[in-house]
């Protein structure tokens, strides 16, 4: 894969091991309106944050783990605002929030999570919980809380005297499959985090001492458990460091040690979309106790490897369907909802576990690029398969082409009952990282977008950032600094790999780097200084049209803007379809709910989609177009973008929808056509529900 600048030419750098490059002395010139003068302590460029030597604020890894370059604010630091607080909000009146309601998992008569003996007992209620609770405690919605609160309560009280919880029976002689209980640990850590309840920690306990006696010849065997063991190992080291239990390094080697093997070198243990997006963060979660560098680089070396072979396409993922299969790379192979939002999460943890901002680089790719797209505007239905290149959405079984069988390409309440649930903890999770604590008491800004943290600094005084921006159809960031008096912290602020020149202003005053130090992509510009009351920090992330060359995908391309990429804009037609009739066979309603408020609807293309962009060198004719900001902050629909492109192309006509109900894999580039050039629209592809992402291009 190949980056072209229009403008230059970017180096994508991966850099491990820190380090400081410090600005100079600069003063005041008549060539600058604004200019401030700094000095080395105050304005420095570094690869990770900075280890403080005095004792941290929030949780992080206490001895012997690899100490941590950032601590995870507690649920609810972070208020979204913006265009994110909007989709929260749509969430909670969504699918996310009325799921309770109408999905037959969840429906509290006889279910296995409220009482012994139930008969719903696997990964659906859990799967919907830890993502529910937290849009709760992000909205401060009392009613969501109280009903979080009723599942959780249920399932403290099913723990038995050894330790054990929830449905199953772990007794019996092949044991069982413990992957529901790993989600339920991510569920209670955020409970934790929103009420400081101790009860949770002494329930993490006991759990943990019983699988500390649980037979290795019983634990994690099978196929879910044992290739996502990498989540109970994270929820080991949580309560490690809460607790400072020693127990609890013996049972994460025996929890390694029974999880799949995820540190092979040129394989995966298997090639299911989920599980790679979910579990290739493992050995870097190891990494923290292993201290072996191969175990990190394992880490990377997954997440490289399944891009080198399904990942020559542009949103951030993979072409994965159900499962990665050697012949299906082309970007019209998708990825299922789940492996949208567990990727993102790997991307929020590995930041945490690392420091490395590249992380954070690839969250923002898919949570602009691929997520928005998988979702109804209003979060009432959601897709199973979102590809790249993706020219109708409907109810029909498109396999082979995509695997598996099913109508998984429809906005459907009910198209899996996997991502149904699972798909509610994205979007919080996300908010909840835009800003980290750093190990020096201070702030790190390492996801932009419109919030409110409230957190501590220095010596533990309370403060609060309010960032406002419309990013990422803008390139300004405004922070306000509200403080109770003078205090000085660092203020950490990433660096994307896409911008060549941050720019910062400080109170209205430029800071002015020299030619050989300057704020580089993927790292962090850190501002030690002392805040005052009122302060503003002015970021601007100066964003440039790129392209990229997909050339294992015959040498199809993409165009980037910052961190957007955009399709061709598609007329969307939609057709609306009664969603018991499209369902597949495990998606059950309960009794009593509406299927005619939550119906399905298939989405065709009113306008051809069948375009390759002209000649390379005729992109540099591409224009930006600039439109308001929606007044409902929802900016992730064809019409409501603020910022399209306008882009030559020609028509390919032998580029069609094939035998599979899909279209055609992209013809190799140059494309040879007569056709004339016609000006074609783009729109972001996050906003694109049919869409062209990866171009073939185009010659005379």
């Amino acid at each position: 894969m190949k980056k072209i600048y229009l403008f230059g030419i970017s180096l994508f750098l991966n850099v491990l091991f820190p380090v400081t490059v410090t600005c100079q002395e600069i003063a005041a010139t008549s060539d600058s309106d604004f200019v401030v003068k700094v000095v080395a302590k105050e304005v420095c460029c570094v690869d990770r944050p900075e280890m403080g030597q005095g004792q941290p604020l929030y949780v992080g890894n206490r001895q012997p783990l690899e100490p941590s370059p950032f601590f995870k604010l507690p649920v609810g630091a972070v208020q979204a605002q913006g265009w994110t607080g909007r989709c929260l909000e749509l969430q909670r009146d969504g699918l996310a929030g009325q799921l309770g309601t109408i999905s037959q998992w969840l429906d509290k008569n006889d279910n296995a999570w409220l009482s012994t003996g139930g008969k719903y007992g696997w990964e659906e209620v859990p799967y919907w919980l830890k993502g529910y609770g937290n849009i709760a405690y992000l909205l401060k919605d009392s009613a969501m809380i109280n009903e979080t609160k009723t599942w959780i309560n249920a399932i403290l009280k099913s723990q038995r005297q050894d330790g054990f919880f929830g449905p199953g029976n772990p007794d019996a002689e092949k044991g069982m499959d413990l992957w529901p209980n790993m989600l339920v640990l991510f569920i209670m850590q955020s409970y934790y985090e929103y009420t400081q309840d101790t009860k949770i920690l002494d329930f993490m306990t006991k759990y943990f001492k019983w699988v500390q006696t649980y037979p290795d010849k019983k634990l994690l065997k099978t196929y879910w458990e044992n290739s996502r063991g990498g989540d109970m190992l994270l929820s080991c080291f949580w309560l490690y460091n809460h607790t400072g239990e020693p127990f609890l390094l013996e049972v994460a080697e025996k929890i390694h040690r029974n999880t799949a093997n995820w540190m092979r070198q040129s394989s995966l243990p298997n090639w299911h979309n989920v599980n790679i997006a979910q579990c290739f963060r493992e050995p870097a979660t190891w990494w923290m106790y292993s201290k072996q560098d191969w175990h990190l680089k394992a880490t990377y070396n997954n997440f490289w490897l399944i891009r080198a072979c399904f990942g020559q396409v542009p949103g951030g993922m993979f072409g994965g369907d159900e499962n990665s299969r050697m012949g299906y790379i082309d970007p019209r192979q998708g990825i299922e909802t789940c492996g949208i939002v567990e990727q993102m999460s790997s991307d929020m943890f590995l930041v945490r576990i690392t420091g490395d901002p590249s992380w954070a680089d690839n969250c923002e790719d898919v949570a602009f690029n691929s997520y928005p797209a998988a979702f109804m505007p209003d979060f009432k239905a959601l897709r199973y398969i979102t590809s790249p290149n993706q020219v109708l959405s409907d109810s029909k079984n498109h396999s082979p082409g995509i695997e598996n069988s099913g109508p998984f390409m429809a906005m459907n309440p009910f198209s899996s009952r996997c991502c149904q649930h699972n798909h509610t903890h994205g979007l919080p999770y996300y908010i909840e990282h835009l800003w980290l604590a750093t190990p020096d008491n201070g702030l790190a800004a390492v996801l932009y977008n419109a919030c409110t943290v409230n957190a501590k600094v220095a010596d533990g005084t309370e403060i609060s950032i309010t960032e406002t921006t419309n990013y990422p159809f803008e390139e300004q960031v405004r922070l306000k600094i509200t403080v109770p008096k003078t205090i000085e912290f660092p203020l950490y602020l990433r660096v994307p790999k896409w911008c060549d020149e941050m720019q910062i202003a400080v109170n209205d005053q430029n800071i002015v780097w020299n030619n050989q130090n300057q704020p580089k992509p993927q790292q962090y510009v850190r501002l030690n200084r002392q805040w005052n009351n009122g302060d503003n920090v002015t970021i601007k992330l100066p964003m440039r049209l790129a392209l990229r060359v997909w050339q294992q995908n015959k040498g199809c391309v993409s165009i980037d803007y910052g961190p957007l990429t955009f399709s061709l804009k598609i007329k969307e037609r939609y057709e609306q379809r009664n969603s018991t009739k499209t369902a597949i066979g495990d998606s059950r309603w309960q009794q009593g709910a509406d299927p005619q408020k939550w119906p399905t609807y298939e989405i065709y293309p009113d306008s051809d989609w069948n375009y390759g962009l002209t000649e390379l060198e005729t992109l540099i004719k591409t224009k930006i177009i600039r439109k308001e900001f929606p007044a409902d902050h929802y900016p992730w629909t064809t019409d409501a973008v603020p910022i399209t492109l306008k882009a030559q192309g020609r028509k390919i006509p032998d580029w069609k929808v094939d035998q599979y109900g899909l279209c055609a894999p992209v013809p190799q580039s140059p494309v040879k056509t007569t056709e004339p050039v016609e000006e074609l629209e783009l729109i972001p592809m996050g906003a694109a529900r049919l869409r062209v992402s990866a171009f073939p291009f185009t010659e005379k």
